[in-house]
């Protein structure tokens, strides 16, 4: 042989062994769930899984115990191992090897809450949304037992591994970062980890204008006449052909399926909007994508706790159908899911801007519905229920659950946003006076009435609250038909 072409040879054999050698020495890979600064769920059976060379052993090791878990890697170079989690706590570090170590830093073991939705839940702190008082809240935002994780936009026809995220991963809840984040996600945990200590993870996971199907498993909706056939037309569809995310599962697929691997406390959802025109529709939809999420995650029924929708529009001078109030009404309807909560802000909206800028209370309402239900802090956390009615001639007594200190009128004058019809189905504004637990509600253009409707319009006058200075809900008395009934 040529001596030119032994050389070349022998220097081909060199790099192709350097380059096996390297490859067969590869750091594992993890998903974007696992960095420095994240929140592992504590009690938990809790998985760390990734990529590392086929028959690759690989250990996992944390400082809370320092005991280390080993695991392979499989044919295909997917690994997942398991290491139980304590109590809140930290910060730990968690390394992942193969020989080669991945180390996870400043990390927490705390409750991690997965926060979706459409654009009220996106809004942030700053940027477009400009809350109220922006400034000051960034500017005293430094929580470090806060952590968030802020996703991408992103769609995909099929379920992904793994989901874009910003800043690399994880970070601490400091001035720098809050301001992109979302507002709702941030004052919830706010008001949770002042009043428990418990560290919290933030996954933040929304896009502006999305509809709920998009976030729900195409399992779930091909059970669903109204969605069945679009799921087929998705799944037909070559991947990434359309980035819309106004289609059905797209979201569920790229932002909530590469999650589902990993244990959370709970989810808190802010949606809607985008839906309000088939609200009767949402009536089936809203609870299946609960069972949904809750199914997919495996881990029982968590917590679930959403945010109604708030006034916006013109106030109108008569009673009349509302396709807000119905999805409204549909959320409420929602409540009879077990381990579910509903933030009411009928007060907290805007005319003129259908993303109102007091996010506070919307956070602050959501975490109540939290401390009471989740994590047994004795705290009103809803305004007064409607329980029962009764006819009593030309009028009707109202009965009412959640009335800590008391019914009242927010303003101390009379209460407004009731309405009263009869057979007729046509509703009048009605006198409302409150007696103990009871609201007594009557009109003089209604001699038999039937049915009792309050703040039921896009953008309701109402006032009715609890001593606890904590708004009703929204609500009819009667089962007529919704005006979106058949709108798909």
């Amino acid at each position: 042989m040529n001596p030119k072409h032994t050389k070349f040879l022998k220097a081909a054999l060199c790099l192709g062994l350097l380059f096996t050698a390297g490859a067969l020495q590869a750091k594992v890979t993890l998903p974007s769930v696992f960095s420095d600064n994240m929140v592992f769920q504590q009690k938990t059976k809790a998985p760390v899984w990734g990529k590392a060379d086929a028959g690759k052993t690989v250990t996992v090791t944390a400082s809370w115990n320092n005991k280390a878990v080993t695991g392979k890697a499989d044919a295909s170079g997917n690994f997942k191992i398991f290491v139980a989690t304590p109590s809140y706590g930290g910060p730990y570090t968690v390394t992942v090897s193969d020989g080669e170590e991945v180390k996870l830093n400043n990390v927490l073991v705390g409750d991690v809450w997965v926060c979706s939705g459409q654009s009220n839940m996106e809004m942030p702190l700053a940027g477009w949304g400009k809350i109220n008082n922006y400034e000051q809240e960034i500017k005293d935002a430094n929580y470090p037992k806060i952590r968030l994780l802020q996703g991408v936009h992103v769609t995909s026809n099929k379920p992904l591994d793994d989901a874009k995220v910003t800043n690399n991963g994880w970070t601490e809840c400091t001035p720098q970062y809050i301001g992109d984040f979302s507002a709702v996600a941030y004052f919830f945990a706010r008001e949770i980890t002042k009043k428990t200590g418990i560290p919290i993870g933030l996954i933040h996971t929304s896009w502006g204008g999305t509809i709920a199907e998009a976030w729900t498993s195409p399992e779930t909706l091909n059970a669903m006449p109204d969605f069945a056939d679009k799921v087929k037309e998705i799944q037909a569809e070559p991947d990434k052909a359309d980035n819309n995310p106004n289609r059905v599962t797209v979201l569920y697929n790229a932002m909530i399926y590469p999650y589902l691997q990993f244990p959370i406390k709970g989810a808190i959802w802010y949606q809607g909007e985008s839906n309000a025109d088939r609200a009767n529709q949402y009536r089936t939809l809203f609870p299946a994508m609960i069972k949904d999420w809750r199914t997919k995650w495996g881990i029982g029924d968590f917590p679930f706790y959403f945010v109604q929708l708030a006034n916006f529009m013109d106030v109108v001078n008569e009673p009349q159908v509302s396709a807000w109030a119905e999805l409204r009404d549909a959320q409420k309807q929602t409540l009879a899911l077990k381990n579910t909560g509903m933030a009411v802000i009928i007060d907290a909206g805007d005319a003129k801007d259908i993303h109102p800028k007091n996010k506070q209370d919307v956070g602050k309402r959501l975490a109540y519905n939290a401390l009471a239900k989740t994590y047994g802090v004795k705290i009103p956390f809803s305004g007064p229920v409607y329980k029962s009615q009764q006819i009593s001639g030309n009028s009707i007594k109202l009965n009412f659950t959640s009335t800590d200190g008391g019914l009242k009128a927010k303003d101390g004058g009379e209460l407004k946003g009731f309405a009263i019809a009869g057979a007729d189905q046509k509703f009048h504004w009605a006198k409302a006076t409150i007696q103990g637990d009871q609201v007594v509600v009557s009109s003089d253009e209604v001699s038999s009435p039937v049915a009792v409707r309050y703040a039921w319009a896009n953008n309701p006058v109402c006032n009715f609250y609890n001593g606890a200075d904590l708004p009703a809900s929204p609500f009819k008395t009667d089962n007529w038909p919704d005006s979106t009934l058949g709108k798909k």
